[in-house]
């Protein structure tokens, strides 16, 4: 007799909701950032579609504000797939958005046009329930208004792993095959599938300054007032570099990540996002925009 472990479990999950959206929607894409969430993502619809390729697009939101690393991995990954790119800058050149320091808000208006230049009725992300309040309360399959609102009223019930995607026209659904995972889950799988990450979720010596008690990266965002330090530091979570912050951390391996990970009381986005610190609710508010 076979047994299935945890993971397995869970990836089997994944893939089931990626293999039920390829059925159900007509354009579906994946949005891939380089960061470990999407990377995990990948790794699965690769597995879930085998042996033939992933019958979707993936999808960028450039900020031009990424750090270099998950750039350079971003392309080399996904060489050979059907990347789109959508940059922020583009918008902010037009003048359609303003040239701030902190840019991680602006992604919502090249992202919903996006979404609609593709016909995409439905979008893969990585959130998950245990990274931060307002995640929790979504379901597997999200339902956006034509606006890419969420309206937490508007979730259904998702009894025995049946998933509800009907929408109108001009709406679509935010899927989330990662939901039930939590970021120890992830790290185990990627120790376990020898998964390939950007160097900077491991251990390295970097110039950071600190700023409301997080470690950043100098750049147009700030450090150039602040006093800038050499610490040795690891990414949790990937993003805008300017409210991306890491943590002290001496793990340069998958297995010294999970052990440091299990013993951490804290998530990787209250650690080190600064965007979600700026209120109660902010990333809720950004969801009723369209935000992921």
């Amino acid at each position: 007799m076979t047994t299935t472990t945890y993971l397995e479990a869970l990836e089997a999950e994944a893939a089931h909701i990626m293999r039920e959206t390829a059925g159900e929607f007509d354009r579906p894409v994946l949005l891939f950032s380089g960061g470990k969430d999407s990377i995990v993502m990948l790794h699965i619809a690769v597995k879930a579609f085998a042996p033939a390729p992933v019958p979707f697009p993936l999808l960028h939101v450039d900020t031009g504000h990424n750090f270099p690393e998950v750039i350079e991995f971003r392309d080399r990954v996904t060489a050979g797939l059907r990347l789109t790119v959508a940059s922020v800058q583009d918008y902010i050149d037009r003048g359609v958005l303003p040239d701030v320091p902190e840019r991680n808000g602006l992604q919502t208006t090249p992202l919903l046009d996006a979404i609609e230049a593709g016909g995409h009725d439905a979008v893969f992300g990585g959130g998950r329930r245990d990274e931060e309040k307002a995640r929790a309360k979504e379901r597997v399959f999200s339902l956006r208004d034509e606006f890419g609102g969420w309206d937490p009223r508007r979730q259904r019930p998702e009894l025995w792993n049946l998933y509800n995607g009907r929408h109108s026209p001009g709406e679509h659904v935010r899927v989330f095959p990662l939901s039930n995972w939590t970021e120890l889950d992830v790290w185990q799988y990627i120790a376990a599938e020898d998964i390939a990450l950007p160097s900077i979720y491991y251990a390295h010596e970097r110039e950071v300054f600190d700023r409301r008690g997080m470690w950043l990266c100098p750049g147009a965002w700030g450090g150039h007032a602040e006093r800038l330090v050499r610490r040795t530091v690891r990414y949790r979570t990937v993003g805008d570099m300017s409210c991306t912050g890491a943590v002290e951390s001496a793990a340069r391996t998958p297995a010294e990540v999970v052990e440091e990970i299990a013993a951490s009381r804290i998530t990787e986005r209250g650690a080190t996002r600064a965007d979600d610190r700026l209120a109660e609710a902010a990333m809720e508010d950004r969801k009723r925009e369209g935000y992921f």
